[in-house]
Order: C-alpha cells, then structure tokens, then sequence
C-alpha cells in the first residue's frame, strides 16, 4: 500500500450551500502525479476532513481521470447530517457507502419472462408453471 502516502491535492470550485437539501455541493479536482488514481473511499475521508465533516455524510461521484494522468475531476456533497443524505441521496449511492441494503430481485430477463407466461394463461389462476391447454 505505498499508493497511500503518495502526496494528492484535493482543490473544489463551483462550492454551492444548498440550504433546502442540507448540504454543500462542489466540483473536486485530484491532482494526483505520481498515482494512477485515487479511491473514491480515500477522497471521502479526505474532504470530510477537510470541510469538518462526518466522512459518513459526504458523497462523491462521477470522477474521470485526465487523459495522461495526474488529475481526476468529479463531484462532491457534502450533508448536513446523516438523515439529509438517506432522505436525498439516490439508493444506489447510499448502498454503495454501506447506509442502505441493496433490494435483490429477479433478473430483468426472467421478470419478462414470467410477465409473458402469466399472459399466456388469462382468466384461470395465475401460478408458476401453468401448462397450456390443448385445443
């Protein structure tokens, strides 16, 4: 892990006080010479540190490293408090910090899949693996 102590430069623009959804919004720039790029987990404790915050309230996303390296540009929001961030941060992002569990549900394709068998069998009780009748 000698990536670690390699030196990054964090610089935000665009800093925007949302007050009506508690919490502070800016561009982050990485400026990362000696390191391919820098891990999303890394650049929370960082900014948390930074701006005095709470790392479990700061949200960063979609970063794109420079062509050639060295610097990462993405976006970061920093809440107000921890129930701010359940309440208006997408449920992706907040299973992706561990705040929320992820729903498991069927493939997309076999949800279609079922959808058409239930159609097939219109007007008789709708269970799984219903044969069709012979005519």
């Amino acid at each position: 892990m000698a990536d670690r102590e390699q030196p990054v430069t964090l610089r935000t623009r665009k800093f925007i006080r949302n007050p009506l959804l508690g919490r502070k919004q800016m561009v982050v720039d990485v400026l990362h010479p000696s390191r391919p790029n820098v891990s999303k987990d890394e650049l929370r404790s960082k900014l948390a540190e930074l701006y005095k915050s709470n790392k479990d309230s700061v949200s960063v996303f979609g970063f794109r490293t420079q062509y050639g390296g060295g610097k990462s540009t993405g976006f970061a929001l920093i809440y107000d408090s921890n129930e701010a961030m359940k309440k208006f941060e997408p449920h992706y992002r907040l299973v992706r910090y561990g705040q929320a569990t992820k729903v498991e549900k069927a493939s997309r394709q076999q949800r279609k899949q079922r959808k058409n068998r239930a159609k097939t069998v219109r007007g008789t009780a709708k269970t799984k693996g219903v044969e069709k009748k012979k005519k």
